[in-house]
Formats: structure tokens, sequence, C-alpha cells
């Protein structure tokens, strides 16, 4: 049976990653975004703001949803402004209860459905200068279990915790040879992650291979979260 999914921040390489892998098991993707995306959508809305009373009206029913935006902002704590933390939160926690809230109606359509949001692996160990985004993705990691529970066992809630990969957004930080051999020998695997790492991830959480797990906090950090780097 042909499903459809929605993604939010759909011009994320991540995003793009999971459409490839959705397509090709024969589903449909939504996708919304506040930047133009090319045509791999089947059908795509582009918005001002992930926010409340933003987000378009779908009346076809949902299977599931994953919400991408989100933020690199590492700073020395005490340089980090009001507004820099109020945009951190508004944009990884705000928006995606914003979005689960706005398709309610439509997740509760189908029989099951499943939600997936995207933390970090700043939320469970401490890494100097991400006070902002360790605070906001460990709000997100709290916000899947409450609404898992709240929503079980109709609607499936889970969470991606990635350690760095590989995309525009993280460029900064391995756009040099020597940046990134720095960042493959943190990760015990020796690697910084892709796009199609996590999509992987996100394709299986969606679907019904998954059936069975919901409130999770999944790990796709090639160790990092969990294991000592020698």
């Amino acid at each position: 049976m042909s499903k459809t999914f929605l993604f939010a921040g759909a011009s994320s390489a991540i995003a793009k990653e999971a459409v490839k892998l959705l397509h090709a098991k024969g589903f449909k993707v939504i996708g919304i975004s506040r930047k133009p995306v090319d045509s791999i959508y089947d059908e795509f809305y582009e918005i001002e703001k992930y926010d409340f009373g933003n987000f378009p009206s779908i009346d076809n029913s949902i299977d599931g949803l994953v919400y991408f935006p989100g933020t690199i902002n590492l700073k020395p704590f005490h340089r980090i402004s009001a507004s820099e933390f109020q945009n951190d939160f508004f944009i990884n926690v705000y928006g995606a209860m914003a979005f689960m809230q706005a398709y309610l109606t439509n997740l509760k359509a189908v029989e099951s459905s499943s939600v997936v949001f995207i933390s970090s692996v700043a939320a469970d160990i401490g890494l100097p200068f991400h006070s902002s985004i360790s605070a906001s993705k460990s709000a997100i990691q709290g916000l899947t279990k409450a609404l898992a529970a709240e929503y079980a066992p109709k609607i499936r809630v889970n969470c991606i915790a990635p350690s760095l990969v590989k995309t525009p957004l993280a460029d900064k930080f391995i756009n040099t040879p020597e940046k990134l051999e720095q960042m493959q020998i943190k990760n015990p695997l020796r690697k910084v992650g892709t796009s199609l790492d996590i999509a992987n991830a996100i394709s299986f959480l969606l679907t019904a291979e998954s059936n069975w797990i919901t409130g999770q906090i999944i790990a796709v950090d090639g160790g990092m979260g969990t294991i000592k780097n020698s």
C-alpha cells in the first residue's frame, strides 16, 4: 500500500537522501521549506517560517512526519546572546511542536503513523561550546518521549541523535582536509557521518520495519555518545 510522508526542512541534504529511499519503496513525499527546492518532491510548499498557524493545509492522510530544521551555533556560553538562545530554541523545538500539531488530524487518519525528530549527540554528552544547541536538542528528546506516551498506540514518535554529518550546515567544520581529519579522529569509527547514514535511519523509523519502536532516542553517531575514544 502506498504511503505519504511529509518533510519540514525539505531543502536539507538529509531530507533529499531520505526522499530517494522512500521513492524507491513506492512512497509519496511532500516537502515544506523556507527555501526553493528542486523537483524531487511529489508536492512542495514554500513557507515563511516554521511557526504555529503558518503551515499549509493538507487534506489527505499522512503516514509520517520528519522535522529536519536545526542549527549548529557553537560559541562559548558567555558569548551567546539572548536572541541566539531564543533562535536556536525556536528553530529546533518550537517549530517541531508547531509542525506536529498542524498535522495531528492527518496522522490520526491512518491506522498507524510515525513522527521522527532530529536531536544531536550533544544532548547526551557534555561538549564544550554546545550549551545552546545542547539545551534545544535535550528539549527535543524530552518532547519525543512525552508525545510518544500521549499518542501511543496510534502515532509512534522517535528521535535520531547524530554526531557530525557531512552536510552544508556542517561544512565550516570540515571544509579543509585538516578539519575533516580532526573530526574523524574524534569519532570511534574514525568517520564523519553522511546524509545517507541518517536517511537510512529515518526510512527505517517511518516504515513498518520499526512498528514496535516508539519513544526512543536512536544514536546514529559512530559510537561517539557511548564509547570512549582511545
